[in-house]
């Protein structure tokens, strides 16, 4: 269902994606960024958290902590990512976005929370005293005391299976004041996950029981004497949403979908953000009537359910946006995604042919490469970079063949 929002509101990426895949400056399995309009989209959500008195952190896992992203987005005025992991927050520090949360939703390994400390970030969440413990260890070391931010759950609080821990709602006073006997750490806060989720049956966000829960705690953190409590509520972020998050008490927003216009809400609605990222492949064989569509990067978000997915078939030197859009038959969840197959039918496909597709991605889970693709908004469009999934550098063949040789 992106892919016909793109057409709609963003066919100059689609031009572009198909215009630098044909003369080689972008690969098959590469995802597209208008790093344009990424920008203009971190610049609304910024401008209203700044209405509502609300922190925003970018969330740059879903486009594969892509730098030059991340340089769009602190020009769009967000300067601080959240770290889904400790990789994720030392990759957006990398490409020039300060730490502003990490720890959440993945907690730091033990031995690694020196280097968590090192990157000293604003906001560190922990699920338990052991874990705080940790973290104050580490920030000591580093000559500094570390704000924390506690995950707490209550019964009927909605998590994803896996993501299971924290401290009891209940006893946030009580936690609180222990966190704050413990060396190097300092209470500053309460978050959860997710705050709102989409409602398909209404096609809007809703707020999920963990938000009660959050603002319930803040509430009593309140009562009992605690001053600017930090209130982190993540989940289907937009600038859409922002209101109702700030009405329960939040004070932190962590924007990630939003900032390419792919949350589910953009989907049905549209919203200020614009769609802001596609996937580019091709055609590597054919075979009994079907198409055989490179992958690596073909992992769609669940969240919108099963919805069938598309793509557009982009002859040489023929318009993208008006392309023939057929269906995909995307490889099983529990497969390895080698290739996507598409039956022709009466279409014509060769092999090397662009194929474009519009789906909510997670690219940091596969093997994908992402470009920031910039001057679209002028007409001037050009490839920024290459990234691996995880924000470094791919390995080219002349990196391979300057690699000293092993001798027996």
């Amino acid at each position: 269902m992106f892919l016909d929002l793109l057409r709609r509101r963003n066919p100059a990426l689609l031009q572009a994606a198909a215009r630098f895949h044909q003369n080689g400056q972008i690969p098959a399995n590469t995802y597209v960024i208008d790093l344009d309009a990424v920008t203009r989209n971190a610049a609304a959500i910024s401008a209203e958290a700044s209405r509502l008195s609300l922190t925003p952190f970018a969330m740059t896992k879903q486009i594969g902590r892509n730098p030059d992203a991340s340089r769009a987005i602190a020009a769009g005025g967000i300067d601080k990512a959240v770290g889904v992991d400790l990789e994720c927050a030392i990759a957006a520090a990398t490409g020039g976005l300060r730490t502003g949360h990490l720890g959440h939703l993945v907690q730091i390994p033990r031995h690694r929370a020196a280097e968590a400390a090192a990157l000293e970030p604003f906001y560190w969440t922990v699920f338990s005293e052991v874990k705080a413990a940790e973290a104050g260890a580490a920030a000591l070391a580093q000559g500094r005391v570390q704000d924390v931010l506690l995950r707490i759950q209550a019964p009927g609080d909605r998590f994803y299976r896996g993501h299971e821990g924290g401290f009891d709602a209940t006893d946030v006073v009580a936690a609180a004041d222990r966190i704050d006997a413990i060396g190097g750490v300092r209470f500053a806060g309460i978050t959860t996950f997710p705050a709102t989720l989409f409602d398909a049956a209404t096609g809007a966000a809703r707020s999920t029981p963990n938000l009660a829960t959050l603002t319930t705690a803040l509430r009593a953190l309140e009562r009992a004497g605690r001053q600017d409590v930090q209130v982190n509520a993540p989940g289907t972020t937009s600038a859409s949403i922002l209101a109702t998050l700030a009405e329960a008490g939040a004070t932190q927003v962590e924007p990630g979908h939003g900032l390419t216009g792919t949350t589910p809400i953009h989907a049905v609605q549209d919203l200020v953000e614009e769609p802001a990222i596609a996937y580019v492949s091709e055609v590597s064989h054919l075979w009994n009537g079907d198409a055989y569509v490179f992958g690596g990067g073909l992992y769609v978000d669940p969240v919108l359910g099963g919805s069938t997915t598309s793509a557009l078939f982009v002859a040489p030197d023929t318009d993208a946006v008006t392309a023939p859009e057929l269906r995909v038959d995307m490889p099983a969840a529990d497969a390895i995604d080698y290739y996507a197959t598409v039956p022709l039918g009466d279409h014509r496909a060769q092999p090397g042919d662009t194929v474009l597709f519009g789906f909510r991605p997670q690219v940091f889970v596969t093997r994908a490469l992402t470009a920031g693709i910039a001057g679209l908004s002028t007409g001037t469009p050009t490839v920024a970079g290459i990234w691996s999934s995880d924000g470094s550098a791919p390995l080219t063949i002349s990196d391979t063949l300057a690699a000293p040789r092993r001798t027996a």
